[in-house]
């Protein structure tokens, strides 16, 4: 039996010409994990078509295909090759979920939410000849989970291939957030045994950890003993934290810093009060962005800043104001994103009953574009223009030069000046190591070159390793 899985590019990752970076940092593991549930004497192939070359000439018994909103037009082309070859297809991910009736003409089965529990329950009822066309997740737990197929993936073709999930979901709520969708029905943010996600780490090569959990400090407890586990390992990883997680004084923080954390992606959004209440984003209201910030540079602990552009009280000064005040508080990197409505979100909701979408051209919907009537501030070419501007003005030398001056310590003030300007002044350079398919030589130099921020704080708990803190891409 042969079994296909397939995570489809976006355009942009195709282009022959141009390879952005973004799409080459880590391998996606959502079809690594459904793979670990394959019988063992299949053969099983994955295949990840933002770094390589997809194969299409060829009729696996079955076809896995993982559908994000922007690669969704281009899933359901190669769902429909490979069911006109005979291929038993079968459709998953955030915009099936978001959207089953769009997706179900093209699969033979479709699957809603997180795969763990009905996935194997598909692989049974298939091979009795009784699939059913459509699979709804229940039951929320990581546990007994087998360890993911980490030998299907190339790790070569990825910059920090050891990337990791220990938790699923989130425990807030943001009316704009895509994810929230795909954990309704069930439990809305769970964790994996803290023991198997140690033993997970435990199993990986080298030394560089890149968490792709949507929330890591989101569980006090379990975070707490996992990174007490981690003490002491040799690790360098990054992650994902909110405002009031990190302004909370119970030491979690602390420890993940003794446990090697080097950089955190941090939803700041917007720095209107208005937006964040008409957003639902309540975890942020009222909390202290500036001594968050300092608590993670005492660390040592680089940020990579998010923010959202065109949300209702925007106006055409926000841009400016948004990346004064980033490279004022020496935020290292920052990811600038136009406010999308994704299907099955609040937000979505809310806009399509005010008439607000302009279209569902759905590979638009890649937060670049403008794709609903923006608010009585900001015009679309505005928001448009300044989300450019934003990206150009907070990655300019200047600026650059500037947020590293914000730091007290000299070697803070270098790797800020290496990092802001790694990932965003050499693009060019990124791109020639992933065409010539050498961006994994770059792996030693980033440890190599790259000393320990001393911060303020905690200094003699930190471990000695070194760390480039790259952007969480959304």
């Amino acid at each position: 039996m042969h079994a296909k899985f397939i995570l489809p590019a976006l355009t942009e990752a195709k282009n022959p010409y141009w390879r952005p970076i973004k799409y080459s940092l880590f391998p996606p593991l959502g079809l690594a994990t459904l793979a670990a549930y394959v019988p063992a004497d299949w053969e099983v192939e994955l295949q990840d078509e933002h770094v390589e070359e997809l194969r299409t000439d060829d009729a696996p018994d079955l076809v896995v295909i993982q559908v994000y909103i922007t690669n969704a037009f281009r899933a359901y082309a190669l769902a429909d090759m490979y069911r006109a070859r005979g291929s038993y297809v079968c459709l998953g991910g955030l915009h099936v979920t978001s959207l089953p009736d769009e997706a179900a003409p093209h699969a033979h089965s479709i699957f809603l939410g997180p795969g763990e529990d009905t996935f194997p329950q598909f692989l049974r009822d298939w091979q009795q000849g009784r699939a059913l066309s459509r699979y709804s997740s229940a039951v929320r737990t990581l546990v007994g989970a087998p360890p993911i197929r980490r030998d299907l993936i190339r790790r070569e073709l990825y910059l920090v291939p050891n990337s990791i999930v220990v938790t699923r979901g989130c425990p807030h709520h943001c009316d704009f957030c895509y994810k929230d969708a795909f954990f309704e029905g069930g439990k809305t943010f769970y964790t994996q045994p803290v023991d198997d996600a140690l033993a997970e780490i435990d199993r990986l090569p080298g030394r560089h950890l890149y968490f792709l959990d949507d929330h890591l400090l989101g569980h006090q407890r379990f975070a707490g003993v996992l990174f007490e586990g981690m003490r002491g390992m040799g690790r360098l990883f990054q992650g994902a934290a909110t405002v009031d997680s990190i302004l909370r004084d119970n030491g979690l923080l602390e420890k993940a810093a003794a446990a090697g954390l080097r950089s955190l992606f941090v939803g700041f959004e917007t720095l209107s009060t208005e937006n964040l209440r008409a957003s639902n984003k309540h975890q942020n209201l009222g909390r202290d962005y500036a001594l968050a910030i300092r608590k993670l540079h005492d660390l040592g602990i680089m940020i990579n800043g998010s923010f959202v552009f065109g949300l209702d009280d925007d106006d055409p000064d926000v841009f400016r104001r948004t990346v004064d005040w980033g490279v004022q508080q020496g935020i290292t990197t920052a990811t600038y994103h136009i406010l999308t409505p994704y299907p099955s979100t609040a937000l979505y909701k809310q806009m399509e009953a005010a008439g607000r979408l302009l279209h569902q051209r759905w590979d638009e919907y890649d937060t670049r574009t403008v794709v609903y009537k923006t608010g009585p501030r900001l015009t679309a070419e505005q928001l448009k223009a300044g989300y450019d501007w934003a990206y150009e003005e907070f990655y300019s030398w200047r600026n650059i030069l500037a947020g590293s001056l914000t730091h007290d310590d000299l070697k803070h003030k270098l790797k800020h000046l290496a990092y802001a300007g790694g990932w965003k002044r050499f693009e060019p350079l990124w791109n020639f190591m992933i065409k010539t398919r050498q961006l994994h030589s770059m792996r030693p130099l980033l440890e190599a070159i790259l000393a320990r921020v001393r911060g303020t704080a905690n200094v003699d708990t930190l471990s000695p390793a070194e760390f480039i803190p790259l952007p969480v891409v959304s």
